[in-house]
């Protein structure tokens, strides 16, 4: 694999992540971590197949027109992906950087919105939507990353999770930005007013936007009853 590291971006329990140069391209490298817990013939057998299904997920978004890292490279052997490099930076950044004012974090948030029902209407749900895996682009436009999580499906609770993951940072960490979630909302529907109603996917029909806010509502009121 013809990747060169010269930065680490993050260090966790199921991956490490570099940035550097793919064939002289600007490129980030994701490598999964052995877990020692795990027999190791287990561990292998598992993180192989996960990443084989994270870089089938990818190419089936990109192929869709969703905007998002483009794949160079996958090995399974060594179980690494390499992919392009998103200019801009973390949402969690912005949302942090009070130079920002209210009207640009809006439209941050709406771009983020528009580009989760993208995905959504791929039947895809992401699985870990936190502010740190949705880049903003100098350009304003929201670039979803990390797709070791998401799956195909098709069941509606799976997707108002993905919406209430969100919301529950987004409240926990920046409740300063007043109306965010509203905002990531007011994203998500333009999607289908400017796309129409989601189209049939090779495994069925996505879950429509109308049940997935209201299956969103649903959790959040369970959650605010039982906490």
């Amino acid at each position: 694999m013809a990747f060169s590291a010269d930065e680490r971006l993050y260090l966790g329990a199921e991956a490490e992540v570099w940035r550097g140069t793919w064939m002289g391209q600007p490129a980030v490298r994701k490598q999964r971590r052995l877990r020692s817990w795990r027999h190791p013939d287990l561990d292998d057998r598992l993180g192989r197949r996960r990443m084989l299904a994270e870089a089938r997920l990818m190419v089936r978004l990109y192929k869709s027109g969703l905007n998002i890292p483009v794949l160079y490279d996958c090995d399974i052997k060594e179980q690494q992906l390499v992919m392009s490099n998103v200019p801009g930076r973390p949402l969690i950044e912005l949302l942090n950087d009070d130079s920002i004012d209210d009207v640009t974090m809006m439209k941050h948030l709406q771009s983020a919105g528009y580009s989760i029902r993208m995905l959504h209407r791929q039947a895809i749900v992401h699985g870990d939507l936190s502010t740190n895996n949705i880049m903003i682009t100098p350009s304003g436009e929201a670039v979803l990353i990390d797709f070791g999580l998401a799956k195909i499906e098709f069941e509606t609770e799976l997707y108002g999770i993905d919406l209430h993951v969100l919301f529950e940072i987004l409240g926990a960490s920046h409740p300063h930005r007043e109306n965010a979630m509203e905002a990531v909302l007011q994203g998500y529907k333009q999607c289908e007013q400017d796309l129409g109603t989601a189209e049939k996917t090779p495994g069925g029909d996505p879950v429509c936007m109308e049940d997935v806010i209201e299956r969103f509502d649903l959790i959040r009121t369970r959650v605010r009853y039982h906490g």
